[in-house]
This record gives structure tokens, sequence and C-alpha cells, in this order.
């Protein structure tokens, strides 16, 4: 029996592993794993217990992109889903934090899943890169703009332009990734930080993120504004009044995240 393309698994109540599994095909993108991560991302909104995901993948390859055997047999409608976009998850809207596990090739479509990631754990073994200009194509997926915003303009340009790999001490060097780790202790240190996010308060995590992400769209004044609606949420929340208590009695707390 043929193994799904994508697995889904509860690693802790508080966080899921999502993992691209087509080793064999070094884990590019078909139309059921396109349609499993969508249905993925749904999964980890949807539970309100669920407040971090790891996205990863087995064998030598984190992504190749799309599955060109897919495309060419007229199937590549199948690789992008309406909402979430290629592969079922560059365009879909998500409010919780992501963390992009990788080791091997991320290239084209496989780095613009890190990318839409909002944190990244990866090997020394990595390739990173958008060599879709080498081959008479652009990065469409989110990879051209959302290089751009993760990157120093000339060094986004660099990548964009020459479809040359971004070694991982140099992505972590300008902020692009979180942290780069030996092969094999990729999984561990993505779930150490998942851990770490897990432990605080759902509403504020929730709240910052997303802050995070309006500041590449909004100017200060809609920021101002929306700081101050998020500020509102929070210290109205139980988890504000749980969070005050447990520091004076020095305990850990108890996040309920509402």
């Amino acid at each position: 029996m043929n193994e799904p393309h994508l697995l889904f698994e509860r690693l802790t109540p508080h966080i899921a592993k999502i993992t691209l599994n087509r080793p064999d095909k070094h884990n590019a993108i078909s139309g059921e794993i396109a349609s499993g991560l969508q249905q993925a991302i749904r999964t980890v909104e949807e539970d309100p217990l669920l407040r971090v995901a790891i996205l990863t993948a087995k064998g030598k390859s984190f992504c190749a992109g799309a599955d060109l055997a897919e495309v060419s047999a007229g199937r590549g409608h199948a690789l992008v889903t309406e909402t979430g976009g290629f592969a079922g998850f560059v365009h879909e809207p998500r409010t919780k934090p992501w963390i992009a596990a990788v080791e091997g090739r991320a290239l084209g479509g496989g780095f613009e899943l890190l990318l839409a990631c909002d944190l990244a754990v990866v090997g020394e073994n990595a390739e990173l890169g958008l060599p879709e200009v080498k081959r008479g194509l652009i990065a469409a997926a989110g990879g051209a703009f959302r290089v751009a915003r993760s990157l120093p303009r000339a060094i986004a340009i660099e990548v964009a332009v020459t479809g040359r790999a971004l070694s991982p001490e140099r992505a972590l060097h300008f902020g692009l990734v979180n942290d780069v780790t030996k092969a094999g202790e990729v999984e561990q240190r993505a779930l150490a930080l998942a851990e770490e996010i897990a432990g605080n308060a759902p509403i504020s995590v929730l709240e910052s993120l997303a802050l995070c992400k309006a500041a590449a769209e909004c100017d200060e004044e809609e920021l101002w504004a929306r700081t101050k609606t998020a500020a509102k949420v929070i210290t109205q929340s139980n988890d504000a009044k749980e969070g005050t208590r447990a520091f004076l009695e020095k305990r850990a707390p108890n996040w309920q995240g509402k």
C-alpha cells in the first residue's frame, strides 16, 4: 500500500508536525500534498489546543518544488488550491506560528514554502534558493517578494536574479532563518523552539505574530491602532490575569487561551 504524501502528527497537546512524505520524488508537490497541506492548516487553526505547527520532510530533500511530471501530465492545476495557492500553503490564511524544519534541498517552490513560514530552522546541509530565472520562470508562489521582505535589498535581488543558492550560514547571517544546526538535529531544534512558543500565552502569541506580519504592510499610524486594539484584547483576557497571578505565586502559568 502506498504511503500518504503528507503526514499529520500531534507531537504534544499544543504542537503539530506536518511532514512531506515523498522522499523518492524529493518531496515534490503533488495534488495530494496541496490538498493535504491546506487541510493541515485548517486543522491547526480550528483546534483550540494546537498553538504551533512544524513543517518538515522525509528524505534527503525538503522539497523540490512542483512535481513536473504532474504538470506535464496536465494535472498542474491540482498543485494549487483556490485559497492556499501553490501547495495549498503559500497563500492560505494562518494566525498561528509555523516553523519550517529544513534539511537538504529547498529550492524554487520548496524555498517558497520556507519563506511562507514564520520561522525556520535549517541544517548545515540545506540548499536554499530561487533558481527559476535559470529556467525562464519566476518565483510566482510568493518567493520573489517574500525574499525581498526577508533579506536586505541587494542580497534579495541577488538571490532573485542570479538563481544562485544561498548557504545556510549566509541565510542565518542576514536573518532569513532562526538557526542552523547539524544534519539530523533540525527537527529536535524546531521542536524546542515550538515548545518555547507553546509555553507562552496563546492570545499574546497570536496578537504579537499578527502585528509582526502587519509591520511589512501597514504605516505606523495603522500599526499603533492595531497595537491598541491587540492590547485591549489581551488585557481583558483571563490569560493576562493568570500570567500576573503565576508570576506573583512563582509558578508556571496555566494558559486557557481566552
